[in-house]
């Protein structure tokens, strides 16, 4: 890997290091490693061990700031929601990390670079070679900026009301499946559509629901099914 695909690398992040080793060392794989054992390399295993615990920190510390009336339970999914192989993937990919990936053969022929999994720690082992590197200030930057969008779509979901996942927690304890959303109809011009959605839950109940998206329909359809099986006991 040249000094200027580091470099690269390092404006994608924000951050430029003055240690380089600690970054090439994030983008090692263990399968890389395997097959260069006579330049005593390390993986970056050990980095991403210490990247997640960063990352969970640095998240928990921007929900804390941005949801001060948010409950420990909801911070707690939010974060979740947040930290998890998917999201990394989509911000290592962000990144471009998959072209900057050190992969034995075998890995690389496979498309390693491209697998959420092996993405997802790497961009972990990148924040914990920032941490080394810069400090907790150096990392809480370079996390925040990255994930500034995803923070921001939380807010807007938490400004909704939720339906959807107290009436699956409870179709799930008394009828031992989940409910089933259907767009049933569609009206008016592509620039202001109405959906209806008809929610079912194995033959025990049905109920209906309208909104300007499909996930508003679904959330309506959602209330309704609640209210019923609420109101039954």
């Amino acid at each position: 890997m040249t000094s200027d695909e580091l470099t690269g690398l390092e404006d994608m992040l924000g951050y430029h290091f003055k240690d380089n080793g600690l970054l090439r060392q994030a983008l090692q794989h263990s399968s890389y490693v395997n097959e260069q054992r006579e330049l005593e390399l390390e993986d970056n295993e050990r980095l991403e061990f210490l990247g997640d615990a960063v990352l969970d920190l640095v998240i928990t510390h921007i929900l804390m700031d941005h949801f001060r009336q948010t409950s420990e339970g909801d911070l707690s999914r939010m974060r979740a929601t947040i930290v998890n192989e998917s999201q990394l993937a989509d911000v290592a990919h962000g990144l471009n990390l998959g072209q900057h990936l050190l992969l034995g053969k075998g890995e690389a022929l496979s498309h390693g670079q491209e697998k959420s999994s092996i993405l997802a720690d790497a961009v972990e082992a990148v924040f914990a070679a920032v941490y080394m590197d810069g400090g907790y200030q150096a990392a809480s930057e370079v996390i925040e900026r990255l994930f500034s969008g995803i923070v921001s779509q939380m807010g807007e979901r938490l400004g909704e009301e939720d339906f959807k996942s107290p009436l699956q927690e409870l179709v799930q304890v008394r009828f031992k499946t989940i409910p089933e959303y259907k767009v049933i109809a569609e009206s008016g011009p592509d620039h202001d559509k109405t959906f209806e959605v008809c929610l079912n839950i194995g033959n025990s109940l049905t109920a209906q629901g309208a909104g300007k998206s499909k996930k508003a329909a679904e959330q309506a359809a959602a209330k309704v099914a609640l209210e019923k099986l609420l109101n039954n006991g």
